[in-house]
C-alpha cells in the first residue's frame, strides 16, 4: 500500500506517524500534550514495546496538511524521549486494525453470524447463549465492511484499537542510539 490520496493536493489529509521512544514514565502524557497543547487531534493511539523492553513505538495517525504534519514531526524529534519520528504515508507500508465486536445472537441469527466472521477470516472468541464475540483483524476497510454486514444482527459492543503500521522493506539507521535498537526501529 502507498501512503498517498491520489487527486489529494495540499489539502489537509490523514498522516500515520510512527514514534521510537525511550519507555520511560511520562513520554506518553508528554507526547499527548504536545499535540492537544497545539491544537492538533490525535484520530488514533497506539503504544507498544519493541523487542528492547525499554523501547515503545506509538502509532499516532492524526490529519493535517504538509506545513503541519512538518511542524508535528519537528516537534516530537525535540523530545527527550524520542528516539525517531517517521512518517510512514511517504514510504510504503502496511497498516492493520483489529476490532472485538459483540453482537446478539438470536438463535436464527446464530448461522449468519458465523458465516459473515467466515466470509472475513474473523474469529469468534468468546460465545454465550445471546451473544458472539468477532475478533476481526485486517485494513480499515475490511473492518468497517464486517460491522456493516452485523449491525442488522444487533451490535452489543465494538472496541477498535485503531491503526497500527510498519514501513515495509528493510529499516536503515542512522544514529548510534538507532543502532542500538536496530531491531525496534518502526521505519
Amino acid at each position: 500500500m502507498k501512503g498517498y490520496f491520489v487527486g489529494v493536493c495540499c489539502k489537509d489529509m490523514q498522516h500515520i506517524v510512527s514514534v521510537l521512544v525511550e519507555n520511560k514514565f511520562g513520554a506518553l502524557s508528554r507526547i499527548s500534550g504536545l499535540f492537544s497543547g497545539r491544537g492538533f487531534n490525535i484520530e488514533s493511539l497506539s503504544v507498544g514495546p519493541t523487542l528492547d523492553p525499554n523501547i515503545s513505538t506509538m502509532t499516532i495517525v492524526t490529519e493535517g496538511d504538509d506545513r503541519i504534519i512538518e511542524q508535528i514531526m519537528k516537534q516530537l524529534n525535540k523530545l527527550v524521549d524520542v528516539i525517531k519520528v517517521v512518517d510512514l504515508t511517504e514510504k510504503e507500508y502496511v497498516e492493520r486494525e483489529t476490532a472485538l465486536i459483540k453482537i446478539n445472537t438470536r438463535p436464527e441469527d446464530r448461522a449468519e453470524a458465523l458465516r459473515i466472521a467466515d466470509i472475513f477470516r474473523a474469529r469468534v472468541i468468546d460465545s454465550t447463549q445471546n451473544t458472539y464475540t468477532i475478533e476481526i483483524t485486517g485494513d480499515v476497510n475490511k473492518v468497517e465492511a464486517i460491522i456493516h454486514l452485523l449491525r442488522p444482527l444487533g451490535i452489543k459492543s465494538l472496541i477498535r484499537t485503531g491503526k497500527i503500521a510498519i514501513a515495509r522493506g528493510e529499516a536503515k539507521n542512522a544514529s548510534p542510539r538507532e543502532n542500538e535498537v536496530q531491531q525496534s526501529v518502526p521505519g
